[in-house]
């Protein structure tokens, strides 16, 4: 399966597993069960949702929205769970604009899952991890 690796994003094809216990990018060498979410921007965002076999999560958020700044920990906590099984990603709509209107975002966070290039689900407003997990593990 193709993966993207979250330090320099280059697409790694690894074999499908249950768990991984070591899984490093062909590219830059770092593990690729690196969970923190990558920040993506208008010149990375097809590269990454296109590329990544594994859904990726992607939170639409705004630093000065106050629900964003508490959905921050709970999307961190939530994407340690789940290395090399979904990608989390996040998207600055103060700065991205142009990405929030190409997805209509109109109100944030805003969580959005991509499958093969494509959005399937989304959900508005802030989550509890386990809300988050379940949204998660329902799009594997």
């Amino acid at each position: 399966m193709n993966v993207v690796c979250p330090h320099c994003l280059k697409v790694n094809k690894i074999p499908k597993k249950d768990s991984y216990t070591k899984a490093n990018c062909g590219e830059c060498k770092n593990s690729l069960l690196d969970t923190t979410p990558i920040e993506l921007t208008q010149e990375t965002f097809d590269h990454v949702v296109v590329n990544s076999d594994i859904p990726v999560i992607i939170d639409f958020w705004a630093p000065w929205c106050g629900p964003c700044k508490m959905m921050t920990p709970i999307f961190n906590e939530v994407s340690n769970k789940y290395a090399l099984k979904a990608l989390f990603v996040k998207v600055n709509t103060e700065i991205e604009q142009t990405l929030a209107s190409k997805f209509l975002i109109k109100s944030i966070p805003t969580i959005a899952i991509f499958k093969e290039g494509n959005e399937i689900k989304r959900v508005n407003g802030a989550l509890d991890p386990l809300k988050l997990s379940s949204l998660v593990n329902e799009n594997l």
